[in-house]
């Protein structure tokens, strides 16, 4: 077990950062929500629907990025990005809607080289692109700073306040300071006080 006792509500404009150690759960529960995951116990609800399940990719209601950032390398940021899109909307990405949003993060130079070539911190920035081009009202971020310069950081933050502005929830996990209004939640004070042991096929 790895949290118990957990609860809380997101609502329109609302952002929830969560906190914790290594290892309190903060991966863990953004995955469940995500859909990546199942609970051992307990409800996940979109509205007056159970969620539990309900994979964000095959969701039109949230958007998920973790520590992997799901792109391939021999492919252009172009192709990822058009890949990614027609797989999660069954829609065609156009040029334009994708060197625009390229631009906000300071790629559009880079949008049609492979990402074998990109930095770190521009893989990072190439994977946040998702949140940019898919209109979920649900962001779940894990460590979207990581390897962000603080230009960088500073245009992530713009366009997470103008997603909470016009209405949309952000659930991130973060060891770094996001400058943005909302709550916290603190995993290390949910901590799991039942063992139960593991069962193998």
């Amino acid at each position: 077990m790895v949290f118990e006792g957990l609860h809380f509500a997101v609502g329109p404009g609302d952002y929830l950062h969560l906190k914790g150690k290594n290892g309190s759960g903060k991966s863990t529960l953004l995955r469940l929500v995500a859909g990546l995951l199942p609970a051992y116990s307990g409800t996940l609800t979109w509205g007056d629907s159970d969620i539990a399940g309900a994979a964000a990719a095959r969701s039109e209601d949230m958007i998920y990025s973790g520590h992997q950032h799901g792109l391939k390398p021999v492919l252009t940021l172009r192709e990822n990005m058009k890949s990614l899109y027609q797989l999660m909307t069954g829609l065609h990405l156009d040029d334009e809607t994708l060197e625009v949003s390229a631009e906000g993060f300071g790629l559009l130079r880079l949008v049609d080289q492979p990402l074998k070539y990109f930095s770190s911190g521009q893989t990072h920035r190439a994977a946040l692109l998702r949140f940019l081009l898919l209109d979920r009202p649900i962001w779940l971020m894990d460590e979207p700073t990581v390897g962000l310069d603080s230009e960088n950081r500073a245009r992530l933050e713009a366009f997470m306040q103008a997603h909470l502005d016009g209405g949309g929830m952000i659930i991130a996990a973060s060891h770094d300071p996001i400058g943005l209004l909302g709550r916290s939640l603190d995993l290390d004070g949910f901590k799991a006080s039942k063992v139960h042991l593991e069962q193998w096929l």
